[in-house]
């Protein structure tokens, strides 16, 4: 506190206001106020002129720029000037209660500037960012990858129940309370979670990886939750088709040392002596290979349906035995429909020389195709046939070689596949439109 008294404006002091004086302590004491203050009176003169004639002023922060030590410091103060009168209500002088807050305004500031940085460390951050409040879990932040991830929807000031109510029933504001209750993390992975991210009644299934953090309040209490979560949807894709990959690899794997078994029984079944069995069975061997790049690679350019066919069955075929008759028009085939068809037919000829015709002696496959016109279009038409085999049956289940032949050719606008197992061998008839051919 002080008094600044009389026309001189002497200035009187307790101890508090001179710790605020800084080294201008203790000479400041009983001086006029204007030389206690010279390097601010500009600011202070219109208050204290004011006070003279009556006027009260106060204020919760004025800043000043003070050399009390002997350098220029920003300050703060919170004041209230008050007139002193005597007993006919003549101004005598001024007195004054004062709080320097210098301290509090830069730490409110700091923390408000790091807080700033902390939004924009959250708004950047990878993934998608949250910040709850209170039992109702309020978002109070929401960077724009969450507003993303859930479809744009208002978010700040809503409860997460309000503001994304497809989740209440999938159990995650009931996870949201046991942390904010338990004021322990908890973190998700591979979580499958449906949202409504736009305006149709179509929910989509989303797979994220997410943390829900405890943010403690002023009593140590958790009193938020910090969210973040990354959409993890394509890996977990991508993770499953590996997955079937694997799984179809294995199958193929089983299916070519089947195949190699039945190459070696018919090279060494027809061979006239060791040294003309080894060679057939290098060569078959070798086309086997090169069949498996033509496979694998899926990129080769565009070849003919017979290229396809003699390429494939020549794996299983013997000039000698002629256990295949080949059929067809010259069709070109695009390079994503040759590997289709590559498949389809290897499929076909690995089962026929495992269980069927080509399986024993004197069986035989044909195969024909042909270009058919329909009021729809050029239709192409391929006929697999068994003859001579051991008698067949049809499966009790579906492997994935069945289930790659009803797939049929990648990017047909039209498909059939008709698989039947009939007393005399198995019968297959591939049918699509002309235009996916060349694919």
């Amino acid at each position: 506190m002080l008094i600044i008294w009389g026309a001189e404006q002497a200035t009187l002091y307790n101890d508090g206001y001179a710790a605020m004086c800084g080294s201008r302590h203790p000479a400041a004491m009983g001086r006029p106020f204007r030389e206690l203050w010279f390097d601010i009176w500009d600011d202070v003169d219109p208050i204290i002129s004011a006070a003279y004639d009556g006027i009260s002023t106060s204020m919760d922060d004025i800043e000043f720029t003070m050399h009390r030590n002997g350098y220029p410091e920003e300050t703060h103060f919170a004041f209230s000037y008050s007139p002193v009168r005597d007993s006919s209500g003549a101004v005598l002088g001024i007195f004054c209660v004062c709080a320097e807050t210098t301290g509090q305004v830069i730490a409110q500031r700091r923390l408000a500037k790091e807080r700033e940085q902390m939004r924009h460390i959250f708004e950047i951050a990878l993934g998608a960012v949250a910040i709850l409040s209170g039992p109702d879990h309020v978002f109070t932040f929401a960077n724009n990858d969450y507003q993303s991830l859930v479809g744009h929807r208002g978010l700040v000031g809503k409860s997460v129940a309000e503001a994304l109510p497809e989740v209440v029933d999938q159990g995650f504001v009931q996870l949201l309370d046991t942390v904010l209750e338990t004021g322990e993390a908890y973190v998700g992975r591979n979580v499958e979670m449906e949202l409504q991210r736009t305006s149709d009644d179509a929910a989509e299934k989303r797979v994220l990886d997410f943390i829900y953090h405890p943010i403690d309040g002023p009593d140590g209490r958790p009193d938020g939750i910090f969210v973040q979560a990354i959409d993890v949807t394509e890996r977990a894709k991508f993770e499953r088709q590996q997955q079937l990959l694997n799984h179809e690899l294995a199958h193929r794997m089983k299916n070519q040392l089947s195949l190699v078994q039945a190459i070696a029984r018919q090279t060494l079944r027809s061979a006239t002596g060791l040294a003309a069995a080894r060679t057939s069975l290098d060569q078959r061997i070798a086309v086997l290979a090169r069949a498996q790049d033509m496979l694998i690679a899926g990129s080769a350019d565009a070849t003919t349906v017979d290229a396809i066919v003699r390429e494939v069955t020549s794996l299983h075929d013997d000039p000698a035995n002629g256990k295949f008759r080949i059929g067809g028009p010259e069709l070109p085939v695009g390079s994503r429909a040759a590997l289709s068809l590559s498949l389809m037919l290897h499929e076909l000829s690995t089962n026929a020389a495992k269980y069927g015709s080509l399986s024993v002696e004197g069986g035989s496959v044909t195969i024909e195709w042909r270009k058919e016109g329909t009021s729809e279009g050029d239709r192409f038409l391929l006929e697999w046939e068994e003859v001579g085999g051991p008698p067949v049956a049809a499966p009790t289940r579906s492997g994935s070689g069945t289930r790659l032949l009803k797939a049929g050719v990648s990017g047909a606008r039209f498909g059939r596949v008709d698989l039947s197992y009939r007393p005399s061998g198995v019968h297959c008839e591939i049918c699509v439109d002309m235009g996916a051919l060349l694919i």
